[in-house]
């Protein structure tokens, strides 16, 4: 009886050194080097800089107002870093494969077609980046650029840049204001303000690739998307808006109830054919214009990961990491593999300037330009 008793309090005592090595091994927030970030680019400094709040830690380069790094909790409480980067400064600027990781992107997001559009009589023409089209403002983008620091706190950055007039070919000197904040909720929240000279068009987006499992920790086919939105503006086979706005019924993008991404991507459809995937553009379904409302949701269902996007924009772009081909590593020497990141994009609509029965993105001098992003994070 007393051997069985010792057993049975031994047996108690490893069970309990167990669970607390168990807990002791859970992943935490590793930040990365500052030092790798700190030089300057034309004639400007850049550096890296940390932000906490919540559940949420992530790391921002003003150099294209870049999401570095982004560490969210699972159901279990193990950190990881859920966005795609690189580890120093120098791969962003030379940009070894994917342009726009985490990056600020515009001042017109997606792409304007043959890189050219008119406002009255006067034609502009920018360079053409993209299958001979302009994508997120060309050449020198907002993603290429040294954004100014105005303030920094423990839980938020303010940066602006100012493009001047005429910066591959587009008008207006655009003053850009950007606040990325962290809340107490555990949301990720942006906020653009922008002001021109010269009426200009203007559609500023943020471009991270989010994998919920951890960057380069594999596909996101089985992350389950919903998108609040009924209709889509198909594309030709260089992606660019056809004109036409179509019910997202019966096909494989409708996301209104939540479904594997990967469920309906062999099915044969012209558009998913142009897109190699899923790289278009949602109408969403909104109740009012201007607030702030639900326009997709993303869960993991392995680590219970789960991340809603709120916006007041018009529609969103949602694309499935289809042109990564694993050639190039990320912050921990994991390859960036094709459809192992999701990228959901607040914006209005691509290529508006040459549709005018799209919701205009004409900015004139005197108007303000407002957009609100937030990602929120939770588990389930």
């Amino acid at each position: 009886m007393k051997f069985m008793s010792y057993m049975k309090k031994l047996l108690i005592l490893l069970a309990a050194c167990a669970a607390l090595f168990s807990c002791s091994q859970k992943s935490e927030v590793v930040l990365l080097d500052a030092a790798a970030f700190e030089g300057e680019v034309d004639g400007k400094p850049v550096a890296l800089y940390t932000l906490q709040e919540g559940d949420l830690t992530m790391q921002v380069t003003n150099f294209g107002a870049r999401v570095v790094t982004l560490w969210t909790p699972d159901k279990a409480g193990n950190q990881e870093d859920i966005v795609l980067g690189y580890n120093n400064l120098d791969n962003y600027v030379n940009n070894p494969g994917e342009r726009f990781l985490g990056a600020v992107v515009g001042p017109y997001a997606n792409r304007i077609a043959n890189g050219t559009y008119t406002i009255g009589k006067e034609t502009y023409n920018f360079p053409q980046n993209n299958n001979g089209q302009t994508l997120h403002g060309g050449l020198k983008g907002l993603d290429m650029v040294v954004w100014d620091v105005d303030t920094v706190t423990a839980n938020s950055i303010v940066l602006s840049y100012l493009r001047p007039d005429g910066q591959d070919g587009m008008p207006g000197n655009l003053k850009i204001v950007m606040t990325y904040t962290l809340t107490p909720e555990n949301e990720f929240r942006v906020d653009y303000l922008a002001e021109t000279d010269k009426a200009t068009h203007v559609n500023i987006s943020h471009h991270s690739f989010f994998n919920l499992k951890g960057e380069g920790k594999g596909t996101i086919n089985d992350h389950i998307l919903y998108i609040n939105a009924s209709k889509t503006t198909p594309v030709d086979s260089v992606l660019i808006p056809t004109g036409e706005i179509v019910e997202v019924e019966g096909t494989p993008f409708d996301f209104r109830e939540p479904k594997a991404i990967g469920q309906d991507l062999n099915v044969e459809n012209e558009q998913l054919k142009n897109g190699a995937g899923y790289d278009h553009n949602w109408v969403l379904d909104r109740k009012a214009e201007g607030e702030l409302e639900l326009a997709a949701s993303v869960l993991e269902p392995a680590s219970g990961r789960y991340m809603e996007v709120w916006t007041d924009q018009p529609a969103l772009q949602f694309y499935g990491g289809n042109f990564f081909d694993g050639t190039t590593s990320g912050k921990y020497g994991r390859t960036l593999n094709y459809r192992e990141s999701i990228a959901l994009e607040t914006q209005k609509y691509p290529d508006t300037p040459n549709h005018p029965h799209f919701p205009s993105t004409l900015l004139n001098p005197g108007d303000k330009y407002t957009h609100v992003c937030v990602y929120k994070f939770s588990t389930k």
